[in-house]
């Protein structure tokens, strides 16, 4: 059991990670709405696709798998390390939702309007560079937990 949680927490982090790099690959390349407003819908439609069908559940399946880990390996319960990594992981899942998740579909769903002439394209104000600070900060946060799952620093371990 621990191995096959392992497992699936290394499996959610590939993906969760793969994700994050992937957008702000494609933050990189947006073009500005004023410029090509269908093809900037059409990057934010990609965009939204990979945080609800990769990011996402990939971000679920690391968080559960990790929690998991800790509750079926009883020598996780009192190392440093472990409990580290968990108190970045529920802090990587929070900024997820909030600065991730959230802001990419509702990018999206903007930008469909936009092309359907629901809403006016000018109102369409996207901020790139704090997109791509707040997965990037994401990411760092994502590799200190790649760092200290893979090192297991030994931290002063808590009493049982």
């Amino acid at each position: 059991m621990r191995r096959l949680m392992k497992f699936l927490h290394t499996m959610g982090a590939i993906g969760m990670m793969g994700a994050m790099a992937c957008l702000v690959v494609l933050l990189g390349l947006i073009p500005q709405p004023s410029v090509s407003l269908s093809h900037y819908a059409e990057m934010r439609a990609a965009m939204g696709a990979i945080v609800r069908y990769v990011f996402f559940p990939s971000l679920g399946l690391t968080l559960i798998a990790g929690l998991l880990a800790i509750a079926v390996n009883r020598a996780l319960h009192s190392a440093g390390w472990a409990l580290a990594k968990l108190a970045s992981g529920i802090l990587v899942f929070e900024w997820g939702f909030a600065a991730v998740q959230g802001p990419m579909q509702e990018a999206a769903e903007e930008a469909a309007r936009a092309v359907a002439g629901q809403i006016d394209p000018a109102t369409l104000a996207p901020d790139f560079g704090t997109e791509q600070g707040a997965i990037w900060v994401m990411l760092g946060v994502a590799t200190v937990n790649v760092i200290l799952g893979v090192w297991r620093p030994k931290f002063t371990n808590l009493p049982d």
